[in-house]
């Protein structure tokens, strides 16, 4: 081998050394970098008739792809199980527990109380003035469980927006990137820091909606939701819309057209197309809020509240009511119709008649809500039935329960327990789908940037600097010996 090849193997050495040094420092000072992949460099040998030594082909961008799509999965799995999970939790929060004072079991509890406290003492203000105020209380609490309900669905509805407005923004930026990335792969340049910056808007975008990754030419890549439709292929993206209801309320729905599914590409989806297309993700998990779960709360607090009505204003108990007529309990100060059913709950309040606030009399708590006059101050028929009203086992006047025979505390408990079996079941799915995501980001940290294993790159770069740094000053101390010869 001559000098000057000597020289030049040594020179294309101490290049890769240097490149390669660059590349360790890169890595390590990127290891806590959301959405950084792990760079290596390529290298290969030159044919010795070039000159020999090493060439330098490029930087790989290391990282497991199948492994980042499975990642991306479980993070739209993980988002709608939270949702979903909170959604639950925030129900039976609303109902309450056994346990706690403010449920509505407890609420209802000391309602009977109060009547069979007022029934032993009729006369006694204070204690009809206690029938009050737990009635009160109890309707108080059914109207804010129903409140809640059509919050949760304005919650969502907020939700969805943000999610499309998120969504279109993210595909904007892929899309952008893309095109960056296209046009300094085709001038030879590195684009991996625009892939790093892709990658960490497509982890976002995959909290929304479950996403799947195609490669195409020149770096770039398109996006299809594993329902199939085409968030991104070429350099427009999709455009998703949607019409934001505002406030919702209980006779508000799809149904109705009074509130809205999304649009795409200025197409609005059909429920089944939707479901299809963008199920999974907090966007699917929102309009399972807003349309499916929300509603079916509200039907069952409106159907407890059908049935307190109904118990409490019946002529048999209360001779002086007329059928149909509203007794205790009352629907916004009317009568309540079952055709009128629908967010009954949020309109549920105690007659004015019994209120002195509002000019009524407590004495019709004890002589009926429409009696004439306050007759005698020791009748306690009509508060024992009430107090009789709430044990009796009866089939449940509304439609949307079943048959069998229970109280009312026996519904209460019920609402209570459905409450918590959903919250119990939805928190151990989310729990469940944390432990996948955790264990797929730990997998994928592991395929990344170990500092230990840098370093060690780095020592061994150290070294080749050194040997070829050693054959560039022998070359160098030939050349020095061959010139004094001469």
């Amino acid at each position: 081998m001559s000098i000057s090849a000597a020289i030049s193997n040594a020179v294309s050495g101490l290049t890769a050394a240097s490149r390669g040094t660059e590349i360790v420092s890169t890595n390590i000072a990127n290891a806590q970098t959301e959405g950084y992949a792990r760079r290596e460099l390529d290298l290969s040998s030159r044919i010795y008739e070039r000159g020999g030594g090493v060439s330098i082909d490029g930087v790989s961008r290391m990282i497991n792809a199948s492994l980042l799509a499975d990642n991306r999965l479980a993070r739209a799995q993980l988002g709608a199980s939270d949702t979903i999970a909170a959604f639950h939790a925030s129900r039976e929060d609303a109902i309450g527990t056994a346990t706690d004072a403010s449920s509505l079991g407890s609420l209802l509890t000391a309602f009977d109380t109060a009547l069979a406290s007022a029934a032993a003492r009729p006369d006694s203000e204070v204690r009809l003035t206690a029938v009050l105020d737990a009635a009160q209380t109890l309707a108080g609490k059914i109207n804010r469980i129903a409140d809640g309900v059509q919050s949760a669905r304005t919650d969502a509805e907020r939700s969805i927006a943000n999610d499309v407005s998120r969504l279109n923004s993210a595909f904007e930026q892929v899309a952008s990137l893309n095109k960056q990335i296209a046009s300094l792969t085709a001038q030879g340049k590195d684009a991996a820091s625009l892939m790093d910056s892709r990658q960490a808007v497509i982890d976002r975008i995959a909290e929304i909606v479950p996403i799947q990754q195609v490669a195409r030419d020149h770096g770039q890549i398109a996006l299809f939701t594993t329902g199939g439709a085409v968030l991104l292929d070429g350099t427009t993206p999709a455009q998703i819309g949607f019409a934001s209801a505002g406030p919702i309320n209980a006779n508000m729905s799809l149904a109705a057209g009074t509130l809205s599914n999304l649009t795409f590409n200025g197409k609005e989806l059909t429920s089944f197309q939707q479901a299809a297309m963008f199920s999974g993700g907090t966007l699917g998990a929102n309009f399972a809020v807003r349309d499916e779960l929300a509603p079916m709360y509200q039907e069952q607090i409106d159907a407890y509240a059908h049935e307190l009505y109904d118990r409490i204003s019946d002529p048999a108990i209360d001779a002086t009511l007329a059928i149909g007529g509203p007794g205790l309990f009352t629907d916004d100060q009317g009568a309540f119709l079952p055709t009128n059913e629908p967010g009954f709950a949020n309109r549920l309040a105690v007659s004015a008649l019994v209120d002195p606030a509002s000019g009524g009399q407590l004495w019709r708590i004890r002589a009926g809500i429409n009696a004439t006059g306050a007759g005698d101050a020791g009748e306690s028929a009509l508060l024992n039935n009430l107090s009789s009203a709430l044990s009796a086992s009866r089939s449940p006047s509304s439609g949307s329960l079943s048959n069998s025979l229970r109280t009312l505390h026996s519904l209460t408990s019920e609402l209570s327990s459905s409450a918590a079996s959903n919250r119990i079941h939805s928190g151990a799915t989310a729990l469940q789908n944390n432990a996948h995501h955790e264990s797929l980001k730990t997998a994928l940290l592991a395929d990344g940037v170990d500092t230990d294993k840098e370093m060690e790159t780095l020592l061994a770069l150290e070294h080749a600097y050194a040997a070829n740094a050693k054959v560039f000053q022998t070359a160098n101390d030939m050349l020095d010996t061959i010139l004094r010869l001469t």
